[in-house]
């Protein structure tokens, strides 16, 4: 199916971004304003929702940490209801819908029932919201290369030592675990780590230390979700690093950009 055609009855799984309304895609931003139904989920653009026609028909499948208040297989069949009933039905996801976001079960679920699919790609916060602190995933001469991972399980069997990156999502509950895991292979307990709270949001937060101080900092701090925790060399290439602040923790930019909005404005 062509992107320039919007069919009433067709799904779109749209990857909104982290969060920032102007991440979404252009693409993406033109299903939202011509969709019958938006089903939200809590870390994409959500204030886009308010700028919508007051007709259409917006429905909070938020989830948190723990609790899931509209379980998957609802989600997917909610999907179904309303393209069968001729709807233009938008899936908003947060950042990327096949990075972590079971984007593939429901697209998957809609196409065995019949009803026509489209994923619309997003920047995914695995990249976005380390880039946000300054932290690039990979850099010459620093890391070649990344993994991106959701738990512990996997960890001790990553590949490389500190000159290959790690993101941990949905990795702050575990992260005591993960951190010591991580310290037993070859990075050590040395190798560097950030913690990047509400990437692009308000709140933005980034909270820097190792592999052997990050769990005791993050407790200290009161670090919470939605945030992303890199780990390896490349921590050190942020601006906000303590080798260029002499601090282990950055408050700023609250905006989640490293150029203030005036001055970026200059650069457009």
């Amino acid at each position: 199916m062509s992107p320039d055609t919007v069919r009433p009855g067709t799904v779109h799984l749209v990857g909104g971004g982290p969060g920032d309304p102007g991440l979404i895609t252009v693409l993406g931003r033109r299903l939202l304003d011509e969709a019958d139904v938006v089903i939200a989920d809590r870390l994409g653009p959500r204030s886009l929702l308010g700028e919508l026609d007051p007709g259409v028909l917006v429905i909070d499948v938020g989830k948190l940490p723990g609790h899931h208040p509209v379980p998957q297989d609802e989600i997917n069949a909610l999907l179904v209801e309303h393209a069968r009933a001729g709807r233009r039905v938008v899936r908003l996801k947060g950042g990327d819908p096949y990075v972590l976001g079971r984007g593939g079960e429901e697209a998957a679920y809609c196409r065995s029932n019949g009803i026509p699919v489209e994923v619309i790609p997003g920047v995914t916060s695995a990249i976005s919201v380390p880039a946000a602190a300054g932290i690039p995933v990979t850099h010459r001469g620093v890391a070649n290369g990344f993994t991106v991972v959701t738990g512990h399980e996997l960890l001790p069997s990553l590949p490389g030592g500190s000159d290959h990156t790690v993101l941990l999502l949905m990795g702050i509950s575990g992260i005591a675990a993960s951190a010591a895991m991580l310290a037993d292979g070859p990075r050590g307990g040395d190798c560097p780590v950030a913690i990047i709270e509400d990437g692009y949001g308000s709140n933005q937060r980034v909270t820097f230390g190792s592999l052997a101080t990050i769990a005791g900092l993050a407790a200290e701090r009161g670090v919470r979700s939605p945030a992303v925790v890199v780990v390896g060399d490349v921590v050190t290439l942020s601006p906000l690093h303590p080798r260029y602040s002499n601090q282990l923790a950055s408050d700023e930019p609250r905006s989640g950009r490293l150029i203030p909005e005036p001055s970026r404005k200059a650069f457009s």
